[in-house]
């Protein structure tokens, strides 16, 4: 027992740098010669002390700790003790000291932008939602099959009509913006492109590329449609534009009011960039007056008046007036254009437009009705002369699984699923349309045997909705012409067209 207390003194010796044991490590390596009496005395303090650290070990054998733990325990004056000898506090825990670390989680989980995905696309948002960001597709597949005599000038194909994506979002909760290119056909072409300033829903300021406020059926979204193609008075429409507008709804929604100045664009177009320094205006109103009264049977009526105005200047190589396409995207109207002063019509003077317009919705049955008027001035060489087009339409829709029709398109209450036996929506479409080009048009303007004088279409077709992102469309018009054949009329257009359409 002394040779290991002997051991343990030697170590703390050794440990903390010191003679504890009374010996130097040079008296270790004294001779063995040294006299015994000396090395007893040395022994005998040896013991003396290892008593005295027994007595200490047995001193401190009550405390809690252990020497080991004693040491790094708070003294009893310090911060640490005097929060750990609080009445009633508990002694932190592994599960309090993480506490703050869950509160510093939760917070960050409060701060962390919302993702979502659904039917109406993907989007991002934050926790106040002040700011967001959603991101939707739309694309339409076609196919335009033409029979008859129509077939030998018109090339049945397949095409890509639509491939858009949609950047839609709002900054700071009052500035919403949208970017629409569209990648169609292998091209790319910014369709969209503007910001809105929306305070108050009464008045909103918008800036940008963007439709201009005129064609009811224009206006509709591309998705929506009820037929394959916009109908003919869509010819005499301006598309799109760059201008400002203020816009808004009032009365909770019964009016709807839009105006602005563009840079102007002819019939039918859209432009990104202008050369002439003279502006087009542009309004509309459209009244749903019954929307919020308690006559079921008229909430669905709107009726409406558009125009524009301004004055437009073109030039042998940029004429500035247009041509007009069947619902088969074929031209049946075009202006003599030559590439020389002498033979080339350009606009010179006002376009005018002015277009009455009104739908009607009424459960599963819906009607859309419009008509266009646009006077534009022309020349061609030194003579002169103002022409008033014309077009009008009337469309009309029945869902046949009795869902709503409306202007905003139709939702399935039940999703194509053939092993829940549920076959999505169905609907049925009807549509007749004509342009009627001024007779002052022939023959200094206009060749009659290329370009008809008037155009009739009657179209039918069914709308099937997969669910409310997709559905198949197949339709069958047949256009009449007047004049524009080498020898009377042009020959008659008879076109199937079919469409794929996914809107997410």
């Amino acid at each position: 027992m002394k040779h290991v207390q002997f051991v343990v003194m030697l170590g703390l010796s050794v440990i903390l740098g010191k003679p504890a044991l009374g010996l130097s490590r040079s008296s270790l390596s004294e001779d063995d010669s040294s006299s015994t009496a000396a090395l007893q005395e040395q022994l005998k303090a040896l013991e003396q002390r290892v008593q005295m650290l027994e007595k200490l070990l047995k001193s401190q054998s009550g405390s809690a700790y252990g020497p080991a733990a004693e040491a790094g325990r708070p003294s009893a004056s310090s911060p640490e003790a005097a929060r750990l000898e609080e009445p009633g506090k508990k002694p932190a825990t592994p599960e309090r000291r993480l506490e703050p670390e869950q509160k510093d989680a939760e917070t960050n989980k409060k701060d962390s932008p919302i993702a979502g995905a659904g039917a109406n696309g993907f989007s991002l948002t934050s926790p106040d939602g002040d700011f967001n960001l959603k991101v939707r597709a739309h694309f339409q597949a076609d196919g335009r099959f033409f029979a008859g005599d129509a077939a030998d000038t018109s090339a049945s194909t397949f095409a890509t009509r639509v491939a858009r994506l949609l950047f839609e979002g709002t900054l700071a909760r009052h500035f919403d913006f949208r970017f629409m290119p569209d990648f169609a056909g292998g091209r790319l072409v910014l369709q969209d492109a503007y910001m809105d300033v929306r305070f108050l829903p009464q008045i909103r300021l918008r800036a940008g590329k963007f439709k201009t406020p005129f064609g009811l059926e224009r206006l509709q979204q591309e998705v929506n449609l009820s037929l394959v193609e916009r109908a003919l008075p869509n010819n005499l429409v301006p598309n799109r534009d760059l201008g400002i507008q203020v816009h808004g709804d009032l009365f909770g929604g019964v009016l709807n009011y839009m105006g602005g100045v563009f840079n102007g664009v002819p019939d039918g177009a859209s432009a990104d960039q202008d050369n002439q320094d003279s502006k087009d205006y542009g309004g509309r109103v459209f009244a749903q007056p019954f929307l919020k009264t308690e006559i079921h049977a008229l909430r669905g009526l709107g009726i409406g008046m558009a125009a524009t105005s301004g004055s437009h200047h073109g030039t042998s190589a940029a004429p500035s007036l247009p041509s007009y396409l069947t619902t088969g995207q074929s031209t049946f109207f075009s202006y003599r254009s030559d590439g020389t002063k002498e033979g080339t019509a350009i606009a010179d003077g006002r376009l005018s437009r002015l277009s009455p317009q009104a739908y009607y919705h009424w459960g599963p049955f819906g009607l859309l009705a419009e008509h266009v008027i646009s006077s534009q001035g022309v020349r061609k060489a030194d003579i002169r002369a103002r022409l008033d087009q014309n077009a009008s339409q009337v469309a009309l829709t029945y869902v046949l699984s009795g869902e709503n029709a409306s202007y905003s398109g139709v939702v399935p209450k039940r999703s194509l699923d053939p092993r829940a036996h549920t076959w999505g929506a169905f609907e049925v479409a009807a549509r007749y349309s004509e342009l009627n080009v001024d007779k002052n048009a022939f023959p200094l303007f206009a060749n009659s045997s290329v370009s008809a004088r008037k155009a009739r279409a009657w179209a039918g077709g069914l709308n099937w909705y997969f669910n409310r992102n997709v559905k198949f469309v197949v339709n069958y018009e047949q256009t009449f012409f007047k004049e524009g054949g080498l020898v009377g009329n042009r020959q008659t257009e008879k076109a199937v067209m079919t469409r794929f359409q996914l809107a997410y």
